[in-house]
C-alpha cells in the first residue's frame, strides 16, 4: 500500500494531479477540495489510497488525513464507489460531509451530483452503524437541539477522532474561538489540536 506521495507536481487539474518522485512520475485522482490545497503549490506531500481491481491500480490523494477517512468510509458503502465518493468529497468539504452523514440530512446529500434520495439514505444508514461498531457510543440523533460545541463534538467523533481527543482538542479550539464563530471554523480550529 502506498501511505503518501512527496514530490513535485509536474501537472495539476482539478481532477487528478502527477507527482514526480525521485523521478518516478505517478498519476493521483484528487477531488476538487484537494485541488484547491495544492493548486499554487509546485510540490508537496499527498495522502494516498490505492484502489486494486482486475482492470487496474489507482492511486487516489487527498490533501488532508479527514478528507481521505472519508474516502475510505464512503467507499466501503454498498453502491458506493470511488467516483461518487471524490464526487461528492469534490462538492462539499470533509467536515461539512461528515456532519451531513452524522445529522442523517439526506437533502444535503442529494443535491450532490449521483446521488438519490435511496443512496442519500443508504449511505447515512452504513455510516451510522460503522460509527456505532467503532465504539462510538455518541447519539448522532437530535442534532436539531445540540448546542454548536455538541455539534462540533459530533462531527469530530464521526471523522473517526477517538472522544476524548476530540472534546479535549474542542475544549482548547473554544477557548480561543470568537463568541460568533461558525460550527466549520470551530471544527477546523479543533482539528488543528489534534
Amino acid at each position: 500500500m502506498i501511505a503518501y506521495l512527496t514530490g513535485n507536481f509536474t501537472t495539476k487539474t482539478p481532477s487528478f494531479v502527477h507527482v514526480d518522485v525521485q523521478g518516478v512520475g505517478y498519476e493521483v485522482q484528487i477531488s476538487l477540495n484537494t485541488f484547491s490545497k495544492i493548486q499554487d503549490l509546485k510540490q508537496g506531500t499527498l495522502l494516498t489510497h490505492l484502489q486494486i481491481k482486475e482492470d487496474g491500480h489507482t492511486l487516489f490523494g487527498f490533501s488532508e488525513i479527514a478528507e481521505k477517512l472519508l474516502f475510505i468510509q464512503l467507499i466501503n458503502v454498498n453502491g458506493v464507489g470511488a467516483s461518487t465518493a471524490r464526487m461528492m468529497l469534490s462538492s462539499m468539504q470533509p467536515s461539512e460531509l461528515s456532519i451531513a452523514i452524522a445529522s442523517g440530512n439526506t437533502v444535503a446529500l442529494e443535491k450532490i451530483k449521483g446521488i438519490g434520495k435511496k443512496s442519500a439514505e443508504r449511505i447515512i444508514l452504513e455510516l451510522r452503524d460503522k460509527m456505532v461498531k467503532a465504539g462510538h457510543e455518541q447519539t448522532l440523533q437530535g442534532f436539531a437541539h445540540n448546542t454548536q460545541e455538541q455539534d462540533a463534538l459530533n462531527a469530530l467523533v464521526a471523522l473517526g477522532i477517538q472522544k476524548n481527543t476530540a472534546e479535549a482538542a474542542l475544549k482548547k479550539a473554544m477557548a480561543g474561538a470568537e463568541e460568533k464563530s461558525s460550527l466549520e471554523s470551530i471544527i477546523k480550529k479543533s482539528l488543528q489540536y489534534i
